[in-house]
């Protein structure tokens, strides 16, 4: 997944959550990211333990921690983008071996499709939401 990435027009977070744009795009973060946590197919855990976050940059490293439920690692993912500050690319990235064949289907009972490729697809949906809860707060 390193190799593949996708820009965010941030002008679209501004306009439509103009008091918190920062809010919006930590809200988006944690929301893409935690819908491909969770989409993650699970066998010992390791897979979804091992999806990161940073900034400017990509993070290759792993763990051998295990998480089943994926609740661990959201939460990590939560804190993580606290640090975020305005202007930083956000990162999402899995680099075990096996991240890209499941990504292309390898799971063929929990993750067919894969995990980020239709996470992708509901970008503009969590912007809308997000930039919603942000302006009703």
């Amino acid at each position: 997944m390193a190799s593949e990435t996708f820009g965010l027009d941030i002008a679209r977070f501004v306009e439509k959550a103009k008091a918190a744009p920062e809010q919006v795009v930590r809200k988006v973060g944690l929301d893409l990211a935690s819908r491909v946590v969770l989409r993650s197919p699970v066998d010992t855990g390791r897979f979804r333990a091992n999806w990161n976050v940073a900034f400017g940059r990509v993070d290759t490293l792993t763990t051998p921690s295990t998480d089943k439920t994926g609740g661990k690692t959201i939460e990590r993912v939560r804190v993580q983008l606290n640090g975020w500050q305005p202007g930083q690319d956000i990162y999402l990235t899995n680099s075990l071996p096996y991240a890209i064949p499941l990504e292309y289907g390898h799971s063929k009972k929990q993750a067919p499709l894969g995990m980020v490729r239709i996470t992708v697809t509901e970008f503009q949906t969590f912007v809308d939401a997000a930039a919603s809860e942000v302006r009703n707060q």
